[in-house]
């Protein structure tokens, strides 16, 4: 069932993407007089078609894309027969230079667009969530990457490339993570030290072990949800306890508490616990994996900032652009060879999982707005067979004022589509190598 739900979020996302996305090249097509054959979402085989005018509208069964057929165009079809003939009035190579290009454009127009409605309508509607840095009274508790960055447990973070932390989750802004030459600076022992993020950070986040965050808030606790036949019921232990201390060691913050218990694995433990105006002590079983079986409620105050639709617009918008800007410093440390492709590249599985395998609605427009700008920003580069591929011949021609040759622009679309194919077979090869190993 688990997989059922992630499969069936990334096929909803992608058909509203892909659909969208098709949608702004075939209207935009309509608009200057083009014939759209059809218009296509998955690819064959067939499921349903039905022709309505001049257009098939077409629903395949591979779900991992899309297109738009428009007579008189050099595309992934490969269909040249029709431009051995002269040019059709209703045909694409027969339009204008700058007509062309919005019709190329008209796809990734209408995904930025999409991406910063969604990011918008869930600003102004859910607001924005988050603990403030002054919240974070305890400091922060770093797991093995964070230890190897320099983080301490008990370290304040104070700052985020010089600039004062207000919200904590900035600690995991991509300004920080991405960045050339970021740092950290945190309060230990009443002074204040530089922590410089090194530049294989999201490489090592990208490790299949290692995706949690490197560091979180050193969290005071309470129990919460105590699982019904769990060591823990069978202790005593119930809601709204308090966890003093583990056979006579402190346990005030629940990393402590953690360590303890898988310290103690496969024993028994004493466990000193605050119940109302009393101090009682329960015995506890731990289990081989160091749990007792209930959940724990945090007990930092979160706040949330609500947004007027006047608000929610920029700041939507600003978000959206966010995607577009940590994609352009992703590739640049790709480039520089700062981080591997194999760990930055996601195909279909990837992206499946980050859906992940229950379903929340907000979540899943969250998700589906970023796949909208990543998608825009993919369809813009200047690859043959991408919507880039025909912006950059196309801007060519309009300087230039010399279209280049139906002949160029076919062998420029089969080596993109080579590209293109080779790079799908790569990301689908690097989802199920990182799901093995």
């Amino acid at each position: 069932m688990d997989i059922v739900i992630m499969v069936a979020q990334l096929i909803l996302g992608l058909t509203i993407l892909v659909g969208l996305h098709e949608l702004g090249h075939m209207l935009t097509a309509k608009w200057f007089g083009m014939r759209v054959e059809k218009y296509a979402i998955g690819f064959p085989p067939k499921v349903f078609s039905k022709k309505i005018g001049e257009t098939e509208y077409m629903l395949g069964l591979i779900p991992l894309g899309g297109f738009v057929k428009i007579s008189g165009m050099v595309d992934e079809s490969m269909d040249t027969e029709a431009l051995k003939e002269e040019p059709k009035p209703w045909e694409f190579r027969a339009k204008p230079a700058w007509q062309r290009l919005i019709v190329m454009m008209g796809g990734i127009i209408v995904n930025v667009i999409t991406g910063i409605v969604i990011y918008i309508f869930l600003t102004y509607n859910y607001g924005e969530s988050y603990l403030p840095a002054q919240e974070v009274k305890y400091g922060v508790v770093p797991n093995e990457i964070g230890k190897e960055i320099g983080f301490q447990t008990g370290d304040k973070i104070v700052a985020v490339n010089g600039k004062p932390l207000e919200k904590f989750n900035d600690v995991y802004s991509l300004d920080a993570l991405l960045d050339r030459g970021s740092f950290y600076t945190v309060e230990r022992n009443g002074e204040q030290v530089k922590i410089p993020v090194p530049v294989d950070l999201m490489d090592k986040l990208a490790d299949k072990e290692e995706r949690m965050l490197f560091v979180q808030p050193r969290q005071p606790f309470m129990v919460d949800m105590v699982v019904a036949g769990s060591n823990a019921a069978d202790a005593g232990l119930k809601p709204g306890d308090f966890i003093l201390s583990v056979n006579g060691q402190e346990a005030r913050f629940f990393d402590e508490f953690k360590q303890l218990l898988e310290k103690n694995a496969g024993k028994q433990v004493t466990m000193k616990v605050e119940r109302g105006d009393e101090i009682i002590d329960l015995k506890a079983q731990v289990e081989p994996d160091g749990t007792i079986g209930f959940q724990q409620k945090p007990l930092l105050n979160y706040a949330t900032k609500e947004y007027s639709i006047g608000e929610a617009i920029p700041a939507g918008t600003e978000q959206a652009f966010g995607v577009i800007t940590a994609n352009l410093k992703g590739f640049g440390k790709i480039f520089r060879g700062e981080v591997s492709a194999s760990k930055s590249v996601s195909g279909p599985i990837g992206i499946a999982q980050i859906f992940g395998d229950t379903f929340n609605w907000y979540k899943f427009w969250s998700i589906t707005a970023m796949l909208s700008m990543v998608l825009a920003f993919m369809n813009f580069l200047p690859i043959p067979a991408l919507d880039g591929g025909h912006v950059m011949f196309l801007t060519y021609e309009m300087i230039s004022g010399r279209k280049p040759s139906d002949t160029f622009l076919e062998n420029a679309q089969k080596v993109g589509m080579v590209l293109l194919l080779g790079l799908m077979a790569f990301a689908i090869f690097n989802d199920v190598f990182k799901l093995i190993f």
